[in-house]
């Protein structure tokens, strides 16, 4: 239904509860190079538990390999603390790539430069950042409880 897109992930166990996420929804998740971990790794598995075998996972060299092979119209959305465009005033579409950065340093600064106008946030009070796996799970079940 939709696209998890993971930049260069560090913590296994976070991959692995964002896997069962998707499964849950429907969606894929792209994990974009380098990871800070093996796909073989046993806590990615464990945190995943059974169901990882069966989520829709595809590796990609970089954010430019995922995005030239699209279709063109592709809609990708990038979560960041650094904007105020929250994430619930998105229709959002089947399809749509919800693109979220690294546990420790989010999305790079050149990249939310140059998508500016796609970029959303989780509105926060008395904390900087928010879990990895919960940030997705924010995110991903607005936008299935959009298509019902």
């Amino acid at each position: 239904m939709f696209n998890v897109v993971l930049i260069e992930p560090e913590i296994p166990p976070n991959t692995g509860n964002i896997g069962r996420l998707c499964l849950a929804t429907g969606s894929t998740l792209h994990l974009v190079k380098p990871l800070g971990f093996s796909i073989d790794d046993r806590e990615l598995r464990r945190a995943g538990l059974d169901y990882w075998k069966e989520v829709d996972v595809r590796l990609w060299e970089s954010l430019a390999h995922l995005e030239e092979a699209q279709a063109p119209g592709a809609r990708l959305f990038f979560l960041t603390t650094k904007c105020d465009r929250a994430y619930y005033d998105v229709q959002f579409r089947p399809g749509d790539f919800l693109i979220f950065g690294r546990e420790t340093k989010g999305l790079p600064e050149a990249l939310l430069a140059a998508h500016s106008s796609q970029l959303l946030t989780i509105p926060m009070q008395g904390t900087r950042s928010l879990n990895l796996a919960t940030a997705v799970a924010i995110v991903l079940f607005e936008a299935v409880r959009q298509q019902r």
